[in-house]
């Protein structure tokens, strides 16, 4: 009797929680926003509109199932007493964040959220010179490694929640211990360039920034589509494009599912892995990389130190063997000098017009990739 009570009461919670909340997915609807919003793209992230509070749900990039829920509970409400198991409450809006990443304190800074930025990790790494010159000026505190952060930094600052990208999240030792909200971020392992973008949707929500975040998606979305729809011209340019270089005997390219993939399909390029199906990254030698993509038309690095075609040879004798290097088409992008990182990730239209403009031969216009000479 006992356990046919339990499993009424199991079932009955279930469906008080989804008759609470509408989102998308699994026949759900999406919460309110700007007028002229567009069809979600996410793969990973749902959003609910729930009553009183709103419920994101992270599914597991590796496998099946949920990987977080998130209650985004504004600050003087309730705490919901019918939320699903696991479910971690973060009180909102978000204030004062600790953010391990450059790509998300400049989704706070589009959001116009950048006062919420307190912490960073890993601040050696971040090029944006706002972050750079707060963190210097004691502004924003700078919490340590991403590996091994400074906790006892952590406890004076006292975020309110902790940003992280969810391969971060094994270095969580005592900060996790610190009753503090860890919010794991997993849009970089969507397979679509519209789909990592939405996620600005998230931030927005987190940091009480939901109708800019609205429409800051929209806008995207608009121009993605309208360059992309440009390149469905069979009478267009469609080079073949190598990525990258090997490093330290390995040379690691986009699977043919992710999203780098795809905003070079979507430029009217042809990608040599598109048919390995995986959103993660192949780990080549550069013999593998040669029988595929040596007769390239073009190539695109993303390096911190190549700066000229010899730097390219001496990095490996194999590089000049490549029909890219031969026709002086080889265009690198400096990480130590451009923001690239920070800017495309929720605004792919940036890269797809950067890379139209290299495929049709118009790197004058280019902002971040520039074509390397002897």
């Amino acid at each position: 009797m006992k356990g046919i009570l339990f499993k009424t009461l199991t079932v009955w919670l279930l469906l008080t929680a989804a008759v609470a909340c509408t989102g998308r997915n699994n026949g759900a609807t999406v919460p309110p926003a700007a007028t002229g919003d567009t069809a979600p793209a996410a793969r990973l992230l749902t959003l609910e509109q729930c009553d009183g509070y709103e419920l994101a749900t992270i599914d597991n990039p590796w496998g099946e199932g949920v990987l977080r829920r998130y209650a985004l509970v504004p600050r003087q409400a309730s705490i919901p007493d019918n939320l699903p198991a696991g479910t971690v409450v973060v009180r909102t809006p978000v204030s004062r964040a600790l953010v391990y990443s450059v790509v998300h304190t400049s989704a706070l800074k589009d959001l116009g959220a950048g006062n919420a930025i307190a912490g960073v990790a890993d601040a050696q790494f971040f090029t944006d010179p706002d972050i750079t010159a707060r963190v210097a000026a004691g502004e924003i505190t700078d919490c340590g490694s991403s590996t091994q952060p400074d906790v006892e930094r952590i406890i004076r600052l006292a975020p309110d929640a902790v940003v992280l990208d969810t391969y971060q999240s094994a270095n969580f030792g005592q900060v996790a211990r610190l009753d503090v909200p860890i919010i794991e971020c997993a849009d970089y392992m969507e397979n679509a360039p519209l789909g990592r973008a939405e996620w600005i949707k998230f931030y927005g929500s987190l940091v009480g920034r939901r109708q800019e975040a609205d429409s800051i998606y929209n806008a995207v979305v608009k121009r993605y589509e309208t360059l992309r729809d440009s390149r469905n011209n069979a009478t267009i340019r469609h080079p073949r494009v190598l990525t990258e270089s090997v490093i330290a005997g390995v040379w690691n390219v986009p699977g043919g599912d992710s999203y780098m993939a795809a905003i070079i399909a979507d430029a009217g390029g042809i990608y040599p892995w598109a048919d390995i199906k995986t959103t993660g990254s192949l780990s080549l030698d550069i013999d593998r990389v040669l029988a595929v993509a040596q007769n390239a038309d073009v190539w695109l690095i993303k390096s911190f130190n190549i700066h000229s075609l010899q730097d390219l040879q001496q990095a490996n004798p194999l590089h000049a063997e490549f029909r890219a290097f031969k026709t002086e088409n080889v265009y690198v992008c400096d990480t130590n000098s451009t923001r690239l990182y920070e800017l495309f990730p929720f605004h792919p239209d940036i890269l797809l017009r950067e890379y139209i403009d290299i495929f049709d031969g118009n790197d004058k216009a280019t902002r971040f990739f520039k074509k390397v000479s002897q």
